[in-house]
């Protein structure tokens, strides 16, 4: 009896499954889909107002728009920053065979830019368009390093860049692919932060939105970074595509390679990956040689299904697998890390109807990690240590979209699940316990689920575009397998926060030329696990052990971002004030009472919440085209943070950067010339209670030049640091030697690279 009720009830769920993918596809037959897409970048137009024959719309994220085509019926698209075109029904007909609309920008005439585009819809938001060369890098965190609001703690001189946003890092900056996807950091020291397991040669953007203002896709405290797979490409006849590059740069004689290979049909889309890069160590501008071996594979695939005309599956699975990484910074080196990510995802459009769309997306991701001491000159050596760790990180979100007339709602709820566990051994080679072997609970088995629903409503009129988000985040945090020794500190291992944010802005365009934009926004963020849970382990910036605190309140940021847009034939002109207002500030105090696990050790830090913080400071671009082979990009950017508590400066903050671009394209767009001008000032604000120390200023100088040689082959050659200059990031760690020397970038560096397409 029971097989048949478990029968029966299997049944009705493949009755209403078969009915729901009929009922999505009622009188579709002659419903045609259309992308529209920037003529210059040939990126997705999305938010793009329509309206064919009697119906009007809003295009999708991926620049949709559905027509049920009428012959003889011409086609309106309006938009904030491509003005208004009437498409012909001749012209229609021929966009529909292609599947794709391309839109020329309507208030300048720049040619397109590699990286950044802004597009003032949630917060302010900036785009990097992947090229060849990007594809090919090894590490995400250093290629973020070209928005200006971007730095990176590092750690080692090649491997691990850790982003910084405005002063905001870590678990404070969302970093997540397609919307949804993440991980957790194996190394308690962070070798691995989230960025650099990204699998670069399947990314084709990365969006940048500034400030707790956008919360579709997590809590947003600080901000959010995107990576953006490829999107499917179905086609109505067997296609085959691929790719191949390949890099050498001589200074640390760095070699990255990468290959795609695709095939895609009328109702599957199959593309496969994988990436080789490996480094030796670099002279600096002295000539001083700096430890960064490293070695990096990357292999995966995405598999996209059709369902129906109205419906995609996909699924995309990579393995991320360095070894030997080199970290002159921290007491070991990264040994191994083995990193599994799995991402599900399918999405149904709807028509007739409010609602327009819906995405599903479930994911996994598995952190195997290993780090010793065996390659460090410890001299004497007292101990052998080495550090195992696993995380896992799992969830999944879903988000319906709906469209009235000229507004729009994104509204839905995601779930993420994040655990890590390992231990540290230490073999005592001297000393009264030579010869014994000791085990310390690093990560004590911690969990942090996170439950979300979010909300952003779009209000967009002639002139004005008005945005509400809305988002409320149960978060629960234990320690499964905790210490006796970190028991003891408190009364109470778990907790249940509830987390709001809110943001209200808008944009206002004043004049033809001239654009305002007010956003403010508060969120709040419970401490992640290092934050909760680390137990006695060297993770900041000074080499104190760190505790965890699992009675931490959530911190919270009042922040207001003032932006003023101008744009006329051929310039652009971008400023943007921001002003973070923190309370119950997640920093960290040292403890006299508490003692450390290793001898080398100078003491004890516990994480705590500092009672008022303020980070504060400006971005301001200009982009400008002499003529249509000319262009010039100027760029200004500054961060103050300041402990009003304790009226000293924040830790960690970057100093202010001046970057200025000339790049001119000749040859019918073949050739591109590129020199980059990079001066960054004396950092003088410091945080001295962490022994943070002053960084002196440094000017950098980089030529790059590229040749489309035909369609199907290019190359790439550049001079990183023309002038040999030698010089450190603010953000980078110390060498742990008797000297303490930071770790100084590398010096000169020629670099040559090759890609081919095919089709």
């Amino acid at each position: 009896m029971n097989r048949i009720i478990q029968a029966t009830h299997h049944s009705k769920g493949w009755v209403l499954l078969v009915t729901f993918l009929l009922l999505t596809n009622v009188n579709l037959a002659q419903v045609r889909s259309l992308k529209l897409l920037d003529k210059n970048t040939r990126e997705p137009v999305e938010n793009a107002n329509y309206a064919y024959g009697g119906r009007q719309g809003i295009s999708s994220e991926n620049g949709e728009i559905q027509l049920n085509f009428t012959s003889g019926v011409p086609l309106i698209i309006s938009h904030i920053q491509f003005g208004k075109h009437r498409v012909s029904a001749e012209e229609l007909a021929q966009a529909l065979k292609q599947g794709e609309l391309l839109l020329t920008p309507h208030s300048h005439s720049l040619q397109p830019v590699t990286f950044l585009s802004i597009h003032p819809e949630t917060g302010e938001r900036e785009q990097m368009t992947f090229q060849v060369q990007d594809q090919l890098a090894h590490d995400a965190g250093q290629l973020l390093e070209q928005f200006s609001s971007i730095s990176s703690i590092r750690k080692s001189g090649a491997y691990g860049f850790d982003p910084v946003l405005r002063g905001f890092k870590y678990d404070q900056i969302n970093l997540v692919i397609d919307g949804s996807q993440g991980a957790t950091a194996g190394c308690p020291n962070r070798m691995d932060p989230v960025s650099s397991q990204v699998p670069l040669n399947m990314i084709v953007q990365a969006d940048l939105m500034k400030g707790p203002h956008s919360l579709r896709y997590g809590n947003a405290f600080g901000g959010t970074i995107n990576f953006k797979s490829a999107a499917l490409q179905f086609s109505d006849q067997l296609k085959f595509r691929g790719r191949l590059g390949t890099s050498f740069e001589t200074n640390g004689e760095v070699s990255r390679n990468e290959a795609l290979i695709g095939l895609s049909s009328k109702v599957a889309d199959l593309s496969i990956f994988g990436s080789l890069s490996t480094g030796k160590d670099y002279t600096d501008g002295d000539g001083l040689e700096i430890p960064a071996d490293f070695y990096r594979t990357n292999v995966g695939g995405k598999l996209g299904l059709k369902l129906s005309e109205t419906q995609n599956l996909s699924l995309m699975v990579s393995n991320n697998y360095a070894k030997d990484v080199d970290f002159p910074a921290l007491p070991m080196d990264l040994r191994k890390d083995d990193t599994w990510l799995i991402n599900l995802g399918h999405e149904a459009r709807f028509y007739q109807t409010a609602l327009s769309s819906w995405s599903t997306t479930v994911y996994a991701t598995w952190v195997d990690h290993l780090m010793d001491n065996r390659d460090k000159e410890l001299n004497p050596r007292t101990v052998n240590s080495n550090t195992t760790a696993k995380t896992d990180n799992a969830g999944g979100r879903t988000e319906l979209r709906f469209d009235f007339d000229m507004d729009w709602l994104y509204a839905g709820t995601d779930m993420r699940l994040e655990n890590a566990e390992g231990k540290r051994t230490r073999e005592m080679l001297m000393g009264p316990m030579a010869g014994q072997t000791l085990s310390d609970n690093v990560w004590q088995d911690a969990w942090i689920r996170k439950n979300g629903l979010f909300a952003e409503y779009h209000h967009q009129r002639a002139g004005y575009h008005l945005v509400f988000s809305g988002r409320l985040e149960l978060n629960h945090a234990e320690a499964r397998d905790p210490d006796a020794n970190f028991a003891s500190q408190y009364d109470k291992l778990s907790s249940d926060l509830l987390n709001p944010a809110l943001s209200l802005g808008g944009t206002k365009t004043l004049t033809e030329q001239f654009a305002i934009s007010l956003w403010m926004g508060t969120a709040q963020r419970s401490g992640g696990l290092a934050e909760r849970y680390i137990n006695y382990f060297p993770i900041g910036l000074d080499p104190y052990e760190l505790i965890g605190n699992p009675e931490l309140k959530a911190e919270t940021n009042n922040q207001l971002d003032l932006i003023f847009d101008y744009k006329q034939a051929g310039t652009l002109v971008n400023l943007n004030l921001f002003s973070s207002f923190l309370s119950d500030f997640i920093s960290s105090e040292i403890q006299g009472d508490l003692q450390p696990h290793m001898v080398t050790a100078p003491g004890v830090r516990q994480f705590v919440n500092i009672d008022k913080a303020r980070i504060s400071g400006f971005e301001m671009s200009w982009q400008q085209a002499f003529n249509s082979h000319v262009q010039h990009i100027a760029e200004v950017a500054y961060t103050h943070g300041q402990n009003t508590t304790t009226n000293e400066a924040l830790p960690e903050i970057p100093p202010m950067e001046f970057r200025y671009r000339l790049i001119g394209s000749f040859v019918q767009n073949r050739l591109r010339t590129e020199l980059n001008l990079r001066h960054a000032f004396e950092q003088n604000r410091v945080a001295e209670s962490y022994g943070e120390t002053k960084t002196p200023a440094f000017n950098l100088l980089d030529l790059k030049t590229s040749y489309a040689i035909s369609k199907q082959f290019s190359a790439s050659a550049a001079v990183h640091n023309l002038l040999d200059q030698a010089y450190y990031e603010h953000l980078s760690r110390s060498v742990r030697s008797a000297e303490s020397r930071p770790i100084y970038s590398p010096g000169r560096s020629f670099y040559l690279s090759l890609s081919y397409h095919f089709r």
